[in-house]
Parts: structure tokens; C-alpha cells; sequence
């Protein structure tokens, strides 16, 4: 728009101008057309940077409505997800059972079908110290994040602990390094910074010098810059108050429990004074106090656009092991026949039908006919 307009106004200056001057020369013409040409071309020029910092209305795949089953289909867009298959060390076979007991008897309806699955042993508890790096982030049909496959770099471990999966947070990719402080702050790893469960993660006790205050102060800004990161795992003591995180803990040495689903997030509110516990936002708005000990994970959970997709067809749900779900106000209504004694509810939908009785006794007096009423009350007289 902007070389349009300037065209436009070099013409009206060249009609307004004298007959003499109203001829362009072929020279000027072609400088004028070279300069802002090339300006443009060096305002639009592709970079890493642009393109990181570009926005896109593009979130999620459609299809062409060439069936019916793929008419509202969605999907969100994971082109950093790995195309393989897991690691077989880390994964077991799921046995289903399609809702029933050990009876055999259905306690849990709608469920049934699906594609074979395997669990991904994902590592809640990251115990295991040091440098991992981030070999790739591959899809887990058994939860709605993604999950991501690390490696130690500790040359003498073998076998389970050289690798494992964790649940990935967003923004971390195939070729980050992420680390687990569990276990504390390793001595030396910030000079100045001592950390113990006495001290709550403060520095060495230091006078009212000046300069003693300002190395305290560099010290926790240093400490802060090495281990607050996206993946990492820390004591809640050590991370400051207003910081992402998930996959919290509720026990110093047990797993992280909470927060786990995809794209949400809790949040550091405060520390309390006495070193015990700290204030922390959950992602339904409850404040819960949580032991400064237990850990939590940096960062927000990934796949946050999961929300948004749609399955498109009833089949899709099939093969996801979801069978039809029927709700028990659609049910054929019924009358209960109840001793004298009994205490008799009215269900809250009045204008509907009463769900079966083999989630409720609650009955609809009012629905039930007067003929039918006199054949329940002779039943009674006569039991």
C-alpha cells in the first residue's frame, strides 16, 4: 500500500506541475521502482527471528468434506511430535475389560472397544540427578499431554535409568536439556548458596554490610537463572512466588499428582514466613497449601490446544473405547412399591421422566395413574 500511494503521489505532482516537467525520464523511473523495490524485499525477508515472533490464525487441521466423517473434524497441529513407535522398554501392555468386575458385571457403563493401547511408564517421581537430554516428544494415547523421551548423560548408568519419559511441558522440544533438583541444590553449584532444609533455601546468614547483601542477592539471581527452566524439577522453596508450574507433589518423597492434564497450569502465590508451607493457585482457582519440601515441575503442561479438537464422527469415539452413553432421565420411568415407612424424594426434573431404580429411589408420585396407584396400594395390604 504503502509503494502504490507513494506512486500515486509522484503522478499528481507531475500533473500539477508544467507540461515541461510532466514527462518522467525512463532513468528516474527506474531508480524510483529499484529503491523501493528493494526496500521492500528487505523489509519482508524471511529470518529465524520473524518467524518465531510471526502469529498464525492456523491452530488446528481441517479437512475437505469429501465424507461425512471428516466434515467437522479437527485436529491441532503437533508437527514436532515424533512418527514412530515408543520405546518398548518403557511401555507395558494395558489389559481392558471393558467396564466389568471380576464378576464379570458392568460397574462402569459406556466403556468398551478401542484400539490396542500400551501404557507409557512416565516418570512422575524424577529421583534421578543431573543432566538428561530431550531426545523427542512423542504422543501418549493414555493421557491428554504429550510426553517426552530423555536421556542421562551420566555414562555409568544402564538400563531403565538411562532413559525414561516424562510429561512434557510446552515450549520444550527434541535437544533441550532438562534436570531434576530433588534432592537439593548440589554444593558448589552457585558460590554462596547453601541449601538446607533448616535455612529453607536462603544464603549463609550474612552482617548489615552492603556488600554482603549484594552477593546475597547475586547469588539467588544466579541460582534462579541456572535452575528455573522449563522441565526442571525444584523444591517448592527454592522457586519464586509467581512461577508456572505443574506435576506437583503433595509428599516430600511421592510423585507429582497434580496438575497433569493438558495446558493447565498452577502458580506459586506465596511462602510462608515460618518455612513450612507455601500458597499455591491450582488450575480450578483453589489456593492450596502445599509442604515447601515436596517438588514441582517448571512450565506449563503441553498440547494446551487439546480442548479444541473434534472427534468428527461416533466412530472416532469408538475407537477410543466409548461406547453409546444413555442418560438415566431418557430411561423408561417406573413406580417403586416402598413400605409405609419409607421416606419418598421427588426427582428435581419434575417434567421428565424418573431415572431408573437402579441408580435411585427416588419415585415420581405425581406421574403415576390412579388405577396404577390403587393396584400398588392393594399390593401392599395384601404383603
Amino acid at each position: 500500500m504503502a509503494f502504490a500511494r507513494s506512486i500515486v503521489a509522484l503522478f499528481r505532482s507531475r500533473l500539477i506541475s508544467p507540461p515541461s516537467e510532466r514527462v518522467l525520464s525512463p532513468t528516474l523511473a527506474t531508480s524510483f521502482l529499484r529503491r523501493y523495490s528493494t526496500e521492500l524485499t528487505l523489509e519482508q525477508r524471511p529470518t529465524d527471528v520473524n518467524a518465531a515472533l510471526s502469529r498464525t490464525s492456523t491452530l488446528f487441521k481441517t479437512y475437505k468434506p469429501i465424507t461425512p466423517g471428516i466434515r467437522h473434524l479437527r485436529r491441532p497441529l503437533n508437527p514436532h511430535l515424533f512418527k514412530g513407535r515408543p520405546l518398548r522398554l518403557l511401555t507395558v501392555a494395558l489389559r481392558k475389560k471393558g467396564g466389568r468386575n471380576s464378576k464379570g458385571r458392568i460397574t462402569v457403563r459406556s466403556r468398551g472397544g478401542g484400539h490396542r493401547r500400551r501404557i507409557r511408564l512416565v516418570d512422575f517421581m524424577r529421583t534421578e540427578p543431573g543432566l538428561h537430554d530431550v531426545v523427542r516428544i512423542e504422543y501418549d494415547p493414555n493421557r491428554s499431554a504429550h510426553i517426552a523421551l530423555i536421556k542421562n548423560r551420566d555414562p555409568k548408568v544402564e538400563g531403565a535409568k538411562k532413559w525414561s519419559y516424562i510429561l512434557a511441558c510446552e515450549a520444550l522440544r527434541a535437544g533441550h536439556v532438562v534436570e531434576s533438583f530433588r534432592q537439593g541444590i548440589p554444593d558448589g553449584l552457585v558460590e554462596g548458596f547453601v541449601d538446607s532444609k533448616k535455612i529453607r533455601g536462603k544464603v549463609l546468614a550474612v552482617d548489615d554490610d552492603d556488600s554482603a547483601a549484594a552477593n546475597a542477592s547475586l547469588a539467588i539471581g544466579l541460582l534462579r537463572a541456572r535452575t528455573v527452566k522449563p522441565g526442571n524439577v525444584l523444591p517448592l522453596r527454592l522457586i519464586p512466588t509467581g512461577t508456572i508450574i505443574h506435576c506437583i507433589a503433595l509428599k516430600p518423597d511421592g510423585r507429582g499428582i497434580l496438575v497433569r492434564s493438558a495446558g493447565s497450569f498452577g502458580q506459586i502465590i506465596v511462602h510462608e514466613d515460618n518455612g513450612r508451607y507455601s500458597h499455591v493457585r491450582l488450575q480450578s482457582g483453589e489456593v492450596r497449601r502445599v509442604l515447601q519440601d515436596c517438588v514441582a515441575t517448571i512450565g506449563k503442561v503441553s498440547n494446551p490446544l487439546w480442548k479444541g479438537r473434534s472427534l468428527g464422527k461416533a466412530g472416532r469415539a469408538r475407537w477410543l473405547g466409548r461406547r453409546p452413553h444413555v442418560r438415566g432421565v431418557a430411561m423408561n420411568s417406573y413406580v417403586a412399591f416402598l413400605p409405609e415407612h419409607a421416606t419418598v424424594f421427588i426427582h428435581k426434573n419434575f417434567q421428565c421422566r424418573s431415572p431408573p431404580r437402579r441408580w435411585s429411589w427416588q419415585v415420581k408420585i405425581q406421574q403415576a395413574s390412579p388405577i396404577y396407584l390403587g393396584m400398588a396400594n392393594k399390593r401392599k395390604a395384601d404383603t
